[in-house]
């Protein structure tokens, strides 16, 4: 088993991609503290995997208490923090004319500064532990503009430098810092970014339009991004760090 005896975090925790990075870890031998603001879904997780092996931890990442008390509960629970997904994110405003500025603010609290806070809680513990694996979550809209999410756009791109500057900056300390960046996915967060007009015909259209872009012709499942985030931590890539990964499909690749 590729994580035999680690301590993982994974924020986001109780659905979509997140979720399906749970089963993975669980599967491969990690005892995991699942984040995430729905204690009801967490609490399902529970119940499927085992009190054993997955530790719920209900938090409101989009605060800083909750971002930094989450964690401290969550290496409070496993005894240490080997691994930390820092996945939680939202689309945000879908424009910066007449922008809403709490939705705004909330976006980049939960994008961003949830990601640092969570990194800079976990890391003495790692250290501690002679070292570890911080994977954050950006998107492919962290690697190109998006039209549709210029926001979330400037969040993603703002998580892919904090993961290569910590990356040069926990190296020393064995720890390694990589950044997956998922396309479109087919996860209940998918309909914040095709579908914000709440019209099911404008969603579709514009779900089409996304896939038509891809080489693949078709959207990641969340299944594919955990595999992706299991390899990255795993002592398979212990020689991968700094690194901004898209799962995409070649939608990057034009």
């Amino acid at each position: 088993m590729r994580l035999s005896g680690k301590l993982a975090i994974v924020t986001a925790a109780a659905s979509g991609m997140g979720r399906a990075g749970v089963e993975r870890f669980v599967r491969e031998g990690a005892r995991v503290a699942a984040i995430d603001i729905n204690a009801d879904a967490l609490a399902a997780l529970v119940e499927e995997f085992g009190d054993s092996r997955v530790t719920p931890v209900a938090a409101d990442l989009s605060t800083p208490e909750g971002a930094t008390e989450s964690i401290d509960r969550a290496v409070a629970a496993l005894g240490g923090a080997d691994i930390l997904w820092a996945h939680a994110g939202m689309p945000g405003p879908a424009s910066v004319e007449n922008l809403d500025l709490a939705a705004y603010d909330k976006a980049i609290a939960l994008n961003v500064t949830a990601a640092a806070l969570g990194a800079g809680r976990v890391a003495p513990h790692m250290r501690a532990r002679g070292g570890g694996a911080i994977v954050f979550t950006s998107s492919i809209s962290g690697l190109v503009g998006s039209m549709m999410s210029p926001i979330y756009s400037a969040a993603k791109w703002g998580v892919v430098g904090l993961g290569k500057s910590l990356a040069l900056a926990f190296a020393p300390d064995n720890i390694r810092v990589n950044v997956v960046c998922p396309g479109l996915a087919d996860t209940p967060m998918k309909v914040g970014f095709t579908g914000r007009s709440g019209d099911p015909a404008e969603a579709a259209a514009n779900e089409a339009k996304i896939v038509s872009a891809v080489p693949m012709g078709r959207l990641v499942k969340p299944g594919e991004v955990a595999d992706a985030v299991l390899w990255m931590v795993s002592d398979e890539a212990s020689f991968v760090t700094g690194v901004a990964l898209p799962v995409d499909g070649g939608f990057t690749a034009r």
